[in-house]
């Protein structure tokens, strides 16, 4: 899996120009799901990300968690992450999960994530989204789970 984290202070998502997910001072995550994750990379990325030292504390050091703050999380799902652009130009999409494996562990990593008592909302899996964010910092961190074949 491969997650885009952005540190925002609102966001929010659109489907055909209606909002179906919005939150406030927060994450949102751009989730990309390939054909070798599983629960354990799901599982790691949560902990790592609820947990990942972002936020200011009282003297601006980055030494608090979206958990500490009360923070809300945004998750749109974005199988363009799992781009192989090595090869052309253009971007193969090959390695992404197939729905039928993707949407499973993407209601499974907002499940992890509603388990840590923030409040989450997301996107609609598969749909033409239009995503909006003012990024706080601007603090954009790109992570990967830690299993692959």
């Amino acid at each position: 899996m491969k997650v885009v984290i952005q540190r925002v202070l609102e966001s929010h998502v659109k489907v055909d120009g209606k909002t179906v997910g919005e939150i406030g001072k927060g994450l949102m995550l751009l989730v990309g799901i390939d054909e070798y994750d599983e629960k354990t990379d799901v599982e790691w990325l949560v902990q790592k990300i609820i947990n990942l030292r972002i936020f200011g504390d009282a003297e601006g050091k980055l030494n608090l968690s979206v958990q500490d703050i009360k923070g809300e999380i945004l998750c749109i799902s974005q199988f363009t992450l799992i781009a192989d652009y090595k090869k052309g130009n253009r971007p193969s999409f090959i390695k992404a999960a197939r729905p039928e494996k993707a949407v499973p562990l993407f209601e499974y990593f907002k499940e992890e994530i509603a388990k840590s008592g923030l409040k989450i909302q997301s996107g609609i899996f598969g749909a033409d989204m239009k995503v909006s964010l003012i990024n706080d910092g601007p603090v954009t961190i790109v992570m990967d789970s830690i299993t692959k074949a």
